[in-house]
């Protein structure tokens, strides 16, 4: 799938990217005394609390070990202060050393990959920009676009060449048919259903988006209706057409 791409992540990078999204997002929430009943426009019917509350319960997923998909844990109990759960979430992330090492693969990436969505979206509702550099956007991406090849094949949608300025995957099993070219960033944010069919369309391709777009529902993500943020834009493809 991948033709160039990071070395898999051993399980403290896991650790460490997760802790980066974790000491990020507490400074965020507890940066205000009106922060934690704002709304999260990518998580709909959300508030920051919410976000924060569904955070810790996946973090105590993993702790303990339980089974079931940690991309979709239960709904968080309303009305618990922001500042008790993030010292909740403080107090089980000193145990993911010990857990991470005895958790399968996938859960051990997906983990990392849920924070840092999270983040974005809590950067979004604030209207903070995420730093330039995220540690855990490589894996994360790199995750997306296997969760995303898993889907073209399901819908039985020829393969896409994504590139991005320093990385590039062929999703999928033969030749590919476009290529979809935009910042790591964007790219991500499209594969994990925070861009509308529109935004999608308006990245930059070599055919029309049409053909793909159907893969874009895959796993616990799905395109929205309506736009929660604005798309960066994205330059024009070399050597073919752009805009659907």
């Amino acid at each position: 799938m991948t033709e160039k791409t990071a070395e898999p992540l051993a399980d403290a990078v896991h650790h460490l990217t997760y802790r980066a999204c974790r000491e990020n997002i507490t400074r965020l929430v507890t940066s205000g005394p009106s922060v934690a009943d704002l709304p999260v426009p990518a998580c709909p019917g959300w508030s920051v609390r919410d976000l924060v509350g569904h955070l810790v319960l996946v973090c105590r997923m993993v702790v303990d070990e339980e089974p079931g998909e940690i991309s979709e844990p239960p709904a968080p109990a309303p009305g618990i202060p922001v500042a008790e759960l993030v010292a909740t979430w403080f107090e089980l992330e000193k145990e993911l050393p010990r857990a991470l090492p005895r958790a399968d693969w996938l859960r051990r990436r997906i983990l990392p990959l849920d924070a840092f969505s999270h983040e974005l979206d809590l950067r979004t509702a604030l209207g903070i920009p995420p730093p330039d550099r995220h540690p855990a956007l490589a894996d994360a991406l790199d995750l997306a676009v296997m969760g995303f090849t898993l889907s073209l094949h399901e819908h039985g949608l020829p393969a896409l060449r994504i590139q991005t300025p320093d990385r590039a995957w062929t999703a999928g099993e033969s030749e590919p048919a476009a290529t979809l070219r935009g910042e790591s960033s964007e790219i991500f944010r499209a594969l994990t259903g925070r861009r509308t069919a529109r935004q999608i369309g308006e990245l930059s391709w070599s055919a029309s988006s049409a053909v793909w777009l159907p893969a874009f529902t895959w796993g616990p993500f799905t395109p929205p209706t309506h736009p929660v943020e604005e798309a960066v834009p994205t330059g024009p493809a070399v050597g073919g057409h752009t805009r659907n």
